[in-house]
């Protein structure tokens, strides 16, 4: 047994989930190796909870999605619903060996899979303590064009390192997007304008997805303005895009383009009636996790940027757009990618990639790394 994995193990059931003796785990695992997964158990049984577990395969998944009847999925939403409402906590660890796995799955497949099993996933979200993880497979590795070796030395700093250190910080960020208005936010391709009021913001550092280091928040449905341009590459649905462009109007998406696939992104756009509105907004700060690597648990905390996303909006800090799609789109703004500003109500907090103001300034690299280096 790999003592990073007993580690990894023993954050998540107590960190992120915060397992009590008595309690219920379903242990997800995608493509990952068993010894990870017999941690995942014996952390949960050290903390007096009862763990199940659940092996899927990507190869396996495609098969069952490729032209499934809607009673196929019908009927495992019944017994997933039944098995989740038994759960009181939920850890999913994803590895992939190949992440375009599901290139080929004809659209209306996917989005009708989705659309069937969707209560299953708002049931976990809302009513289970949860934690969704990736596992550093050499596929992963090849996106972040690393070595094997490297990557999985990346993978365990980043997601063992000292969250705590970030909660002073988070808490200063959380207060702001809270008591925020008007946003704007400017860079290469970008002018954007929303408001935030009357929205909550959270803060994330660690408890439900590893990596993490991030707070969000929400746009009001209808006040988004402007257009974005994302710096990052996204994957979604097995498909990558590069320089994405969203043009907004009274918070509708009225224009979207890319480099490549603009049909496919126009068709995910086109899912359901929210799906070209915006349910989240998120500004990151993972002093680990500087590039892009299409991996959205990874990239969405990259330092430096912020994500926008088409789709559904959390409970937590809902405007109340609902839909199948929640596609977390990542613009970095540090310089070597054009730089960029944020600004609250008129005040610059972020510009460049670094926070400004004195509240802020522990969620930049210089803190959160002093003692971790």
């Amino acid at each position: 047994m790999d003592s990073r994995y007993e580690k990894l193990a023993a954050n998540v059931v107590s960190h992120s989930t915060n397992l009590q003796a008595g309690e219920k785990v379903l242990i997800h695992a995608f493509d990952v190796p068993h010894e990870m997964t017999l941690a995942l158990v014996r952390a949960a049984r050290d903390r007096g909870a009862t763990p199940f577990v659940q092996l899927q395969h990507a190869r396996l998944d495609r098969e069952w999605v490729l032209s499934g009847p809607d009673e196929q999925f019908e009927t495992a939403l019944s017994w997933e619903m039944e098995r989740m409402k038994t759960m009181d906590a939920y850890v999913a660890l994803r590895g992939s060996d190949n992440v375009f796995e599901t290139s080929d799955i004809p659209q209306e497949d996917v989005q009708r899979a989705m659309r069937i099993l969707k209560p299953v996933l708002d049931w976990r979200v809302k009513k289970t303590k949860w934690c969704v993880l990736r596992w550093p497979t050499p596929s992963m590795a090849q996106q972040a064009r690393m070595s094997t070796e490297a990557f999985e030395t990346f993978y365990f700093d980043a997601c063992c390192m000292d969250y705590g250190r970030m909660s002073e910080g988070m808490t200063a960020l959380q207060a702001r997007m809270q008591q925020a208005n008007a946003v704007h936010i400017t860079g290469p391709g970008t002018d954007l304008r929303f408001s935030l009021e009357g929205i909550n913001a959270v803060a994330c550092g660690g408890t439900h997805n590893v990596p993490d280091g991030e707070v969000f928040s929400c746009p009001v449905r209808d006040s988004v303005e402007g257009e974005v341009t994302f710096t990052a590459d996204t994957l979604y649905q097995g498909t990558a895009f590069s320089n994405v462009r969203l043009a907004f109007a009274k918070g509708k998406v009225v224009e979207a383009t890319a480099d490549a696939h603009a049909d496919k992104l126009n068709e995910i756009l086109d899912s359901d009636d929210g799906s070209r509105y915006v349910g989240e907004f998120a500004i990151a700060f993972n002093p680990l996790i500087t590039e892009p690597m299409l991996d959205i648990l990874f990239d969405e905390k990259i330092a430096g940027s912020f994500h926008f996303t088409p789709g559904q909006a959390y409970e937590e800090a809902d405007n109340g757009n609902r839909s199948q799609v929640h596609w977390d789109m990542v613009c970095i703004q540090r310089p070597e990618y054009g730089g960029g500003e944020i600004s609250f109500d008129g005040e610059v907090i972020r510009r460049d990639g670094l926070f400004l103001t004195d509240d802020l300034q522990k969620l930049n690299p210089d803190y959160l790394l002093k003692e971790s280096t």
